[in-house]
């Protein structure tokens, strides 16, 4: 299950409940779904789609999705560094960002207009929507493996618009370890003359 932490709070979230509760007020929807007792996730992105063709339709239906893909993420994967660097700088987007991972693990930093950055680590079975928006950006955990459905509002898919002077550089860029803690902001010290 997903854990959300706000470190300059030095707050850690966790529970299905509370973490929705928590992230309602930002617009942003979170779930569990089911995993294994649908297919595998190493099965098809074909049989994928199928398995969760209820909840995908759903999504279409309510939100104007036209499509549905299945994103795998591997250390093997050909230009692996260029992929993350289009995820891992603050950026928004003119369409929500709809997630369901089915393997690995990630995580979402969110920059609310008010409020302090805050991190959601996603792990198989977290469903996500972010609003259209909304400052964030997506780094990968140590493994560098992540496997998930992703839908869309424009068949081209979603394109970044990056902030510029984000803030995505004074956090820890990627979780590490099965029990992950939050990230710290990097401080530099002060210099007294």
């Amino acid at each position: 299950m997903a854990v959300v932490t706000v470190p300059q709070q030095g707050k850690r979230i966790e529970g299905e409940a509370e973490i929705a509760s928590f992230l309602k007020p930002y617009g942003i929807r979170y779930e569990r779904w089911p995993l294994e007792e649908r297919c595998s996730p190493d099965a098809s992105n074909e049989e994928i789609l199928a398995a969760y063709s209820p909840e995908i339709e759903k999504l279409k239906a309510e939100g104007g999705f036209v499509t549905a893909d299945v994103i795998n993420v591997t250390p093997d994967v050909p230009g692996l560094d260029a992929m993350i660097n289009k995820f891992n700088k603050e950026h928004t987007h003119d369409e929500d960002e709809v997630r369901f991972i089915v393997k690995g693990r990630g995580l979402f930093h969110i920059h609310p207009p008010q409020g302090e950055v805050f991190s959601i680590e996603m792990i198989a079975g977290d469903w996500i929507s972010v609003p259209r928006g909304t400052k964030h950006w997506f780094d990968f955990c140590q493994e560098r493996t992540i496997r998930a459905i992703r839908l869309f509002q424009d068949k081209s898919g979603w394109t970044p618009h990056y902030i510029e002077a984000g803030v995505h550089e004074a956090y820890q860029p990627v979780c590490w370890g099965p029990s992950y803690l939050p990230p710290q902001p990097r401080v530099s010290a002060a210099v007294t003359i």
